[in-house]
């Protein structure tokens, strides 16, 4: 990763979000708690800035309770990104989190 781009936070964030398989989802908490911060909203700051999608798949970081969150594309561009690579989605709309969701180890 280029290190001229972004801070220091902005990129443990994409190191971080690099780390998501595909059909599998983080929570922008569950990233800032890898981070050894509660900054989750910045976290959605420096993905909002992500200069390397989808490589670093920011798509792939949704809200506590599986809502899809803003997306530069569109939500409904998240949700069919995410719904192709197999990601379940509950009655309402929302991630399964249990069944989809990603445990960054400690």
């Amino acid at each position: 990763m280029d290190e001229s781009i972004g801070s220091t936070f902005d990129r443990r964030v994409w190191e971080l979000t690099a780390r998501i398989p595909a059909g599998r989802v983080a929570t922008y908490a569950a990233i800032a708690r890898a981070m050894g911060t509660k900054g989750y909203r910045a976290v959605g700051g420096a993905l909002n800035r992500n200069p390397h999608a989808p490589t670093i798949p920011c798509h792939r970081v949704v809200g506590s309770d599986g809502r899809l969150t803003g997306y530069a594309g569109g939500v409904d561009a998240k949700r069919r990104m995410l719904a192709d690579e197999g990601v379940v989605f509950t009655r309402s709309g929302r991630v399964d989190l249990r069944s989809c969701g990603f445990a960054f180890d400690s």
